[in-house]
């Protein structure tokens, strides 16, 4: 389902989705801009409330960063371990 959100000042799209698959949100197919510069994702209703945060502080650049240590950021962000992450969001890790 494609999703509106508001488009972050630096967007690399490439690590975007990198950051929100590392949270477990999966997106399909790649992020565009419209006309009005709104961003649209093609994801699941329920996980655009895990994607918002993400999204908001999304600062992209021209190297795009290792997804294990961008796992480890949001988790480190979060002060939460790997196993409580996939406690909360109802899976594994």
């Amino acid at each position: 389902m494609l999703i509106q959100f508001d488009t972050p000042t630096n967007l690399n799209g490439e690590e975007l989705v990198a950051e929100l698959n590392a949270i477990g949100v999966e997106v399909t197919g790649r992020p565009f801009i419209d006309e009005n510069k709104n961003l649209w994702l093609d994801i699941i209703e329920s996980d655009k409330d895990k994607a918002m945060p993400i999204i908001a502080a999304h600062d992209g650049t021209m190297i795009a960063p290792d997804v294990a240590m961008v796992k480890a950021a949001l988790l480190a962000r979060l002060g939460i371990t790997e196993e409580e992450a996939a406690l909360l969001l109802g899976g594994t890790n």
